[in-house]
């Protein structure tokens, strides 16, 4: 097939789903196209060597990647946001339709940053059969807010404008699926396709010296959390429950975010002696780390739009053969129950998780490691590339062969023989 892929973020950002993707299809004989901006995640800054301009196309075996202009002055704020968003989306509709000319299907990597740019391309291409994947809950990436309001209506309108115009839609979770098919998809046309992470670096590992010295510092156990402390996370209740047992558990927090201080703030007021923080890392350097803690920590706050999400640090957790303590609930619980990979609790619990804590603490090295077997069997099983890529390739073939014709106008779908 000819199949183009349009993504707001891809390699070398830190876009592993749609930069894998595209790559594997290639590699399997595919033509693919793809349309992306430049890399500017996550400061929000152009990346340095590269220089916003029109004509800038790369080639590979079978992957051309075309990237466009969009706004990018790191204004993180809302404002900012949709600026960028929807520049992207005037830039990808403009050069788009050329671009993608002849394409057998239109692969769609569709968080809310891609959504004005696909219901604007959508319209310039006609007829091509389109396939979205959603990664997440849309409301989860627009702030909410009287002064938001009107733009997280925008947005909704043309998320729920693609996804009618979609000859399938791949989400990540089952509650996910049942998200899209509420605000009425066909639920015929919906699937689920779980992430999967950067498999030529998330494997499992040897902790090295050098590893071991940066997260351990005596003989407890070590709870690690690896990736962004923001208000997501609501890592508050992680540091709750390490200060209840600061005898028996270590909490070691790698990574930055925008609620950093606050959480290093209750730290300090409780007296967790045992919370320490490490500074961003290398992707390359993470599964080292992993290897050098006794458990991954996977934690989310209780919104109803995060029940449907999982984290990309529990796949690369299962990836590695890291045991895992979740504190969330919905699929990112279900998932680690089912694969018997680690130890879970109800989210924003400090109780529960000083309990969930304590008895990681004490299960024997033994059962960690068969734990991390286990999830790590899983992952292969269900989560990995190979099994992501077939069921994808799938779908784009069942779309391509359906002669699937959007009518952006009317939101309207009409399927010829």
């Amino acid at each position: 097939m000819r199949v183009g892929i349009l993504t707001y973020h891809f390699p070398p950002e830190p876009a592993f789903v749609p930069g894998s993707l595209a790559e594997e299809l290639a590699a399997r004989g595919h033509e693919v196209l793809v349309l992306t901006g430049f890399p500017d995640y996550p400061g929000g800054h152009v990346y340095p060597g590269w220089r916003q301009r029109w004509h800038h196309e790369t080639h590979s075996r079978g992957l051309t990647v075309r990237r466009v202009p969009r706004y990018s002055t790191g204004d993180g704020g809302p404002r900012g946001r949709m600026a960028s968003w929807l520049s992207f989306a005037a830039s990808a509709a403009l050069v788009g339709r050329r671009y993608l000319a002849g394409i057998d299907v239109l692969y769609v990597y569709q968080p809310p940053a891609t959504a004005f740019a696909s219901a604007a391309l959508l319209r310039r291409l006609g007829r091509v059969p389109v396939m979205l994947h959603v990664p997440d809950l849309w409301a989860g990436d627009v702030p909410a807010g009287t002064e938001q309001d009107r733009w997280r209506a925008r947005t909704r309108a043309a998320i729920l404008r693609t996804y009618r115009a979609a000859g399938a839609v791949a989400v990540t979770t089952p509650s996910l699926r049942d998200a899209v098919v509420a605000v009425g998809t066909d639920p015929d046309r919906v699937r689920v396709v779980p992430n999967w992470t950067e498999e030529r670096i998330f494997q499992p590992a040897t902790a090295s010296p050098a590893a071991s010295r940066l997260i351990r510092r005596g003989g407890r156990c070590v709870v690690m959390h690896a990736g962004t402390i923001g208000p997501r996370q609501g890592l508050e209740t992680a540091v709750r429950a390490a200060a209840a047992l600061d005898s028996t558990v270590d909490l070691v927090l790698v990574g930055s975010g925008t609620e950093e201080r606050r959480v290093r703030r209750l730290a300090v007021e409780l007296r967790a002696d045992n919370v320490s923080f490490v500074e961003r890392r290398s992707p390359l350097d993470m599964p080292e780390l992993y290897a050098a803690a006794d458990y991954q920590l996977v934690v989310l706050r209780d919104l109803p739009a995060l029940r449907g999400t999982v984290p990309a640090k529990l796949q690369a957790a299962l990836s590695c053969g890291s045991p895992v303590v979740a504190s969330t609930g919905g699929d990112t619980a279900a998932l680690v129950e089912r694969a018997r990979a680690g130890l879970s609790c109800p989210p924003e619990d400090w109780a529960s998780l000083a309990d969930r804590f304590w008895l990681a603490a004490h299960i024997p090295a033994s059962a960690r490691a068969e734990m991390g077997r286990r999830g790590r069997e899983a992952y292969l099983r269900d989560m990995s590339l190979s099994a992501g890529v077939d069921r994808i390739e799938e779908l784009l073939r069942e779309v391509a062969a359906g002669g699937i014709r959007q009518d952006l106008n009317h939101d309207r779908l009409s399927y010829n023989s």
